[in-house]
């Protein structure tokens, strides 16, 4: 049993999963449930996880019977989730860098980035993500192949 704290970058795929049903959703139940129950634990998103979950929450009350109500309730849960927000700004050097290197988009590139510099895995549930990164150094890993570390003994 590992006594290092999970520590993870996690992008917003994997955090609406809490939220709307989805394959994959108990996976993310499980980790957000562990980074609770460990003070230790960290997770970390860019600035724009936010605007980006936001911007999930409008279409879901736009497309389907998800209630505007609920989309409230689910932002204020998400937003006491406790994670650690890092500003693009810092990031968007190596964002650059690592989009125009792997042919991926300049949001993946900030995770990865954000993953690189805090050194942990950059956790999601983009298969085509992964895919583009097929094999080159990273941290990725798609959420449900993640192993999460034993809970602290208490």
């Amino acid at each position: 049993m590992s006594d290092q704290p999970l520590t993870c970058v996690v992008d917003a795929n994997v955090a609406l999963k809490l939220f709307f049903e989805q394959p994959g959703s108990d996976r993310a139940d499980e980790l957000f449930a562990h980074l609770a129950a460990d003070a230790r634990a960290r997770a970390f998103v860019p600035d724009f996880f936010y605007a980006e979950c936001v911007s999930a929450f409008t279409v879901y009350v736009r497309q389907t019977d998800y209630a505007a109500e609920a989309a409230r309730r689910d932002l204020t849960e998400l937003l006491a989730l406790g994670l650690h927000v890092v500003a693009t700004a810092d990031l968007a050097t190596e964002a650059l860098d690592l989009a125009m290197t792997h042919s991926i988009s300049g949001y993946d590139a900030f995770y990865l980035a954000l993953s690189q510099r805090v050194g942990a895995p950059f956790v999601t549930a983009d298969e085509k993500l992964l895919r583009a990164l097929g094999g080159k150094p990273n941290r990725a890993v798609l959420l449900e192949w993640f192993d999460l570390p034993s809970l602290p003994e208490s």
